[in-house]
């Protein structure tokens, strides 16, 4: 089988990267050097002359507050892009793996989200995700849209920020009243894997199990490492950040659990097994 990964220099492009070497598969990664998926043209030229069996498409335009700067990007990226890449596959009959977000619900709920709620992003990063997946779901019927949150693998993320923080800070400041889960890139790779090889396509929501704040993910990080630090808990107000954030966008992976497909830990479990990871390889 040979699947090819756009975005393939993120966290999770890297982490996909990794398992399905593994697993001998034959992988053909692009970053947005390789492949310009706002570009139509080059779109559908790459994939006709690649004739993969699965595309994944991990490119985004995921800085939130960039996305309200600079709208046209984040559009043109994260809806256009996913539009041309659900064209070129469908003419050549391949699977479609599409990474959405939690951002697609406006966070007034107080139970996790499920894959059939009523989604109403509230930034310009939700809208433009959450047009990506009405052209993935409209022009390719071989598709998978899998929406995730707060994710962390290898790259820039909140874990490598609160440690790299906590080397020369001695106190800190975390919003508490976002709620949400981190999800380790090493989970969702898996459950993207094992969710490629069938055919029940259709939108999943894949993020590790139990939830936290923005403050609870911060704690567990450092008392795990065992870090003396200071953290205070603040609100995102407070914080005067650009874009609004949903202030809680739990997901269950409803679907995935109907499916006997659920293989995600909860995200205590992921995460200790990231730091032990991060101790290893320094």
């Amino acid at each position: 089988m040979k699947i090819l990964i756009t975005g393939a220099n993120g966290q999770l492009g890297t982490e996909l990267q990794k398992q399905l070497t593994s697993t001998n598969k034959i992988v053909f990664p692009l970053n947005k050097f390789a492949l310009d998926i706002t570009n139509f043209n080059e779109v559908t030229s790459c994939i006709l002359e690649q004739n993969p069996q699965v595309v994944i498409n991990c490119a985004a335009y995921t800085n939130v507050d960039g996305c309200e700067k600079n709208e046209v990007n984040a559009f043109k990226v994260n809806s256009i892009g996913a539009q041309n890449i659900a064209i070129a596959t469908d003419k050549i009959g391949c699977k479609v793996i599409h990474i959405s977000t939690d951002y697609v619900f406006d966070g007034k709920a107080n139970t996790p989200y499920r894959e059939y709620d009523l989604t109403k992003p509230k930034n310009i990063y939700g809208k433009s995700k959450l047009l990506g997946e009405k052209f993935i779901e409209k022009l390719n019927p071989k598709h998978f849209i899998i929406r995730t949150s707060w994710l962390y693998g290898e790259g820039n993320n909140f874990v490598r920020t609160m440690l790299n923080l906590a080397s020369y800070k001695d106190e800190l400041n975390i919003v508490d009243d976002q709620i949400g889960t981190p999800t380790s890139t090493i989970d969702l790779s898996k459950s993207i894997i094992n969710l490629m090889e069938t055919e029940y396509y259709g939108t999943y929501h894949g993020t590790c199990e139990g939830s936290c704040s923005w403050y609870d993910f911060a704690k567990k990080i450092f008392e795990l490492r065992k870090i003396d630090i200071q953290i205070n808990r603040i609100t995102t107000e407070q914080l005067n950040r650009l874009a609004s954030r949903p202030q809680y966008s739990v997901l269950d992976n409803f679907m995935l659990k109907l499916k006997g497909l659920n293989i995600f830990r909860h995200w205590e479990e992921s995460i200790e097994e990231y730091l032990r990871n991060e101790v290893k390889n320094r």
